[in-house]
Order: C-alpha cells, then sequence, then structure tokens
C-alpha cells in the first residue's frame, strides 16, 4: 500500500491529532469528596486474622449451610476488654458473624476434618441475638489450630472479667442495702424522735391542763369558805 493511500493518511492525522496537545483545561462535572467510613472496629485491637470459610447449621433442612468466605477477626475493646468474633465476606464486606466470647464457650475440631471446628455461639449478625452452630474451615491444619488456642485462651481470660463483674455487682448491691438500711434507720429514728416529741408536748398539755383544774379548784373553794364566812358573821350578828 502506497503512502499516498487515503486510508492510511487519515489514520497518521488521527493519531497526530491525539498526541497533540492543546492545553486546554477541562474541570471535571462532578467533584467527589473523601468521605470517612466507620467499620465500627476503630475502639478495638485486631487478635487474630485468618482467612476462611464460615458455615451455619440449618435446623429445618438438617444440613451445614456456607455464610460466606472471608477473614475471621478477634477483636479486643481498648476500654471494656471484651472480645468478638467478626467475620466478614471478602467482596461485599457483609457480616456473616458477629458475637463475643464468653467464658461459657468451647470450640472443638470437627469430626474427620483437622482444617475446621465447630462451637455454639449467640450470634448477632443479622441484627438480633441467634442460637448458632458454626462450622469455620481454614486453608491448613496451623491455621485452625490457631484459631482453636486464640478461641480458648479469649475465653478462659474473660472468666477473670465476670467473676470481677459479679464481684462488682455483689459489693455493690450490698452498699446499696446499706445505703438503704442507713436510710430506713434514719427514717425510723426521725420518726422515734417526733413521736416522743409529741408524746412531751402531749404529757406538758395535759399537766398544764391538771394544773389548771387543780387551781380553778382552790379559787372556788377559798371562795366557798368565803362565802360561809360572811353567812355565820350575819347569823350571829
Amino acid at each position: 500500500m502506497s503512502s499516498a493511500d487515503p486510508e492510511h493518511h487519515e489514520e497518521e492525522e488521527i493519531h497526530a491529532g491525539e498526541d497533540e496537545d492543546t492545553g486546554a483545561q477541562v474541570a471535571p462535572i462532578v467533584r467527589l469528596e473523601e468521605v470517612a467510613v466507620s467499620t465500627g472496629e476503630e475502639d478495638e485491637d485486631v487478635l487474630l486474622d485468618l482467612k476462611s470459610k464460615l458455615y451455619r447449621f440449618d435446623k429445618d433442612g438438617n444440613q451445614w449451610k456456607e455464610r460466606g468466605a472471608g477473614t475471621v477477626k478477634f477483636l479486643k475493646h481498648k476500654s471494656t476488654g471484651k472480645v468478638r468474633l467478626v467475620m466478614r465476606q471478602s467482596k461485599t464486606l457483609k457480616i456473616c458473624a458477629n458475637h463475643l466470647i464468653i467464658p461459657s464457650m468451647t470450640v472443638q475440631e470437627h469430626a474427620g476434618n483437622e482444617k475446621s471446628c465447630v462451637w455454639h455461639a449467640n450470634d448477632y449478625a443479622d441484627g438480633e441475638l441467634k442460637a448458632e452452630l458454626f462450622c469455620i474451615r481454614f486453608a491448613s491444619i496451623e491455621n485452625c489450630k490457631s484459631f482453636m488456642e486464640m478461641f480458648q485462651e479469649i475465653a478462659e481470660s474473660q472468666k477473670g472479667k465476670e467473676e470481677n463483674k459479679d464481684a462488682t455487682a455483689a459489693a455493690d448491691l450490698l452498699e446499696n442495702l446499706s445505703v438503704k438500711e442507713k436510710a430506713e434507720a434514719e427514717r425510723k429514728d426521725t420518726e422515734d424522735k417526733d413521736t416522743e416529741k409529741k408524746e412531751t408536748e402531749k404529757e406538758d398539755t395535759l399537766k398544764k391542763e391538771t394544773e389548771k383544774e387543780d387551781t380553778e379548784k382552790k379559787e372556788t373553794g377559798r371562795k366557798d369558805a368565803g362565802e360561809k364566812g360572811d353567812e355565820t358573821s350575819s347569823s350571829s350578828a
């Protein structure tokens, strides 16, 4: 094909036009601003982070159903020290497990599979507490063992917190009882004082009335005696 070919010449002009910089600046139609996205994990430290696949046992169908594949984490709250298990799906980041690790929990190897383990939990992934039986599968036996060991270690560590919580609650209860008893004693003491004061006032009033009656009787007696004396003097005259 010769250089005079019109199609070839047109292509050269098009390419030349594409490479040419006109210096023009085009403002974007929509200006996008950075938006801070909260994961709800900002106040927590990651204790474990492993890729895995999660299943839940469907009681109605009597079978295991996949919840999702992604990353499972143990997250420890910086203030309370509580630890929760959270798992999100890889692509959508949808939560497929979200529950606290409590002392009563246990995890065990899934029968016939050293890469899997199972446990019961009250899960909140769907926005409401629901009793679930979970099974999780890892890519290696080592990862499964790491998960199980960390799970049991966390559950054991939470026992002390629960005991301290119970002891604190008991102390608070005793303190509240003491405060109530003290308030009750003060109220009773006040009532006793009021009753004693009223009794004293009543006795004083009764005493004054008695003294008044005695005085009036004496006055009446003296008056009667005077009148009799006058009558005797008149008779003698």
